[in-house]
């Protein structure tokens, strides 16, 4: 537990909630951090801020294990080895934080479209004015089943993709918010706002869960941000409006 985070709050008189207001993020995280759980530097910058006390006050060095993680270049913000050891609170803040744009470029993407807090907070942002593109593989195209056959998951991925149509097609009400196909053979997902992007790499043989997930910060990395986008429009130019 984090005693002196909550002795912060509570002289501060703010609650779980109003934190998670002021960061946008939700009060699960807020929880969590008053756990133990150290936050990430641009929160945890953001919370002594709140506050009003200094972040070593609340993080004191040495308090807490060394946060482990990958090695990274200048252009890299953060690599996960694996898509599934990205916390969901990344794809949240991923999300939460865009004021102009997001963009998710996938063959099913089927892990945020069965995730109804996922599905809630695209439905939000789009209402708030922000864009929302939308590109998941065209289940009868051939990339998809090659795809497929890569994984040696056969008809699987094309039935993910169909899933994740179905499901993300609830979002079709909200102005702001477009879904298309591509039938364009990818080699990583992309996952993108005007501030960030999170590059899902693809590798012959294993499922995008099972490969590495790199996040660039495009203030930081603007020309490596930019080659990803790139992409995302030319596939974005070439899809279609599927038949719903």
């Amino acid at each position: 537990m984090n005693a002196a985070l909550r002795k912060a709050l509570a002289a501060s008189r703010l609650t779980e909630i109003d934190v998670a207001a002021h960061l946008g993020v939700d009060p699960k995280t807020v929880r969590r951090w008053l756990s133990g759980q150290r936050p990430y530097p641009r929160h945890r910058w953001a919370l002594a801020d709140l506050l009003q006390v200094q972040e070593n006050r609340l993080w004191p060095q040495g308090s807490q294990p060394t946060e482990k993680r990958a090695s990274t270049s200048e252009h890299a913000y953060r690599v996960y080895p694996h898509r599934w050891e990205v916390p969901r609170e990344v794809w949240h803040d991923l999300f939460s934080e865009a004021e102009q744009e997001i963009g998710i470029l996938v063959y099913s993407g089927l892990f945020l479209a069965d995730d109804a807090g996922i599905l809630r907070l695209l439905e939000a942002r789009a209402r708030e004015g922000v864009s929302v593109r939308i590109l998941l593989g065209d289940p009868g195209s051939e990339p998809v089943k090659q795809r497929g056959r890569d994984e040696r998951i056969g008809e699987a991925l094309s039935a993910r993709a169909s899933n994740a149509l179905l499901l993300f097609r609830t979002l079709l009400d909200v102005d702001g918010v477009e879904i298309r196909t591509h039938s364009t053979v990818l080699y990583n997902s992309v996952y993108l706002t005007e501030k960030k992007l999170l590059v899902n790499q693809h590798i012959y043989g294993l499922p995008a869960s099972k490969s590495p997930v790199v996040e660039v910060d495009r203030e930081l990395s603007p020309d490596m941000a930019n080659t990803y986008t790139q992409s995302f429009d030319l596939t974005w130019e070439r899809s279609r409006v599927p038949k719903m």
